[in-house]
């Protein structure tokens, strides 16, 4: 989006100036592969501690100081740390806790950009960290040092993202069966059947689930649950209608399997993060 290139939209903490963070929405051409960069900066000691639902976001996250604590599902534990690293889908909630001294640029990537972009099976990422050397090679490396080497933030959201620009220049299409079937579940907010999906392709279940493992990380039906979470979420933020209500319009069959979903996708019921948001 052009207009948001014109400046990066800057957040100061609200919390006395602990940390500072800065977003920067890419061009047109890495429309639907990349969401945004971020950049991280925490600017006096403390123990900070954040939960991250459920998402669609794929992060590659490039640090210059201090690695997090990251647990999945849990509280992380002290050989929990990462500093530089891709982690995939995810179909739980995620505890990051960091030191005052965390410094990083973080690129969020949809699945099936993140697919072309790191040019191997989604899969091997799901439910996990994995190092940046590993994911990206000497060229992960050597994107860090020129990151760690540039002291303007604009400078180093437009290296990463001509750096992105140009491993997907080269990368391989999506296949438009996986591209459509993606899009499906997206616009019907995870309500789309996949056994009409798989009918629609003429595809057994099984091969449209392995088509997705390798594409996205994750199968039609957990893709589903965390696409009709998030709608649930949103609309509970945006007009605060009735969980009954919202239940029905996001197709959970009533409010107890929202309630279910919620406590497994975000570890906290719905009540509890209306209380919150």
């Amino acid at each position: 989006m052009p207009a948001q290139r014109e400046g990066d939209d800057r957040h100061p903490s609200p919390d006395l100036g602990r940390f500072e963070m800065v977003r920067r929405v890419p061009g047109l051409s890495l429309r639907g592969m990349v969401s945004d960069i971020c950049f991280y900066r925490e600017t006096m000691p403390g123990r900070f501690r954040n939960v991250e639902y459920a998402s669609l976001t794929v992060p590659l996250v490039i640090s210059f100081a201090e690695p997090f604590a990251i647990g999945l599902g849990r509280n992380p534990g002290d050989n929990d740390r990462f500093a530089s690293f891709a982690a995939g889908l995810y179909a739980g909630p995620v505890v990051i806790e960091s030191f005052g001294g965390a410094c990083c640029v973080q690129i969020n990537f949809t699945p099936l950009g993140a697919r072309r972009f790191f040019g191997q099976p989604m899969s091997e990422l799901t439910d996990r960290m994995v190092g940046l050397d590993d994911v990206l090679g000497v060229e992960g490396t050597a994107l860090r040092e020129k990151l760690g080497n540039t002291e303007d933030w604009s400078s180093r959201f437009d290296m990463a993202e001509a750096f992105v620009a140009a491993r997907l220049a080269e990368a391989r299409e999506t296949p438009a069966e996986i591209a459509w079937a993606y899009d499906r579940i997206i616009m019907s907010g995870g309500r789309f059947r996949v056994s009409s999906l798989a009918g629609r392709l003429g595809w057994s279940r099984k091969h449209l689930s392995e088509k997705f493992s390798d594409a996205i990380g994750a199968g039609p039906k957990t893709l589903s649950r965390i696409v009709r979470f998030n709608r649930a979420l949103g609309l509970s933020q945006r007009d605060k209608s009735d969980w009954a209500d919202i239940a029905a319009d996001c197709g959970y069959a009533d409010q107890s399997h929202l309630v279910r979903e919620f406590r497994d996708l975000a570890g906290q019921t719905p009540t509890a993060l209306s209380v919150k948001a």
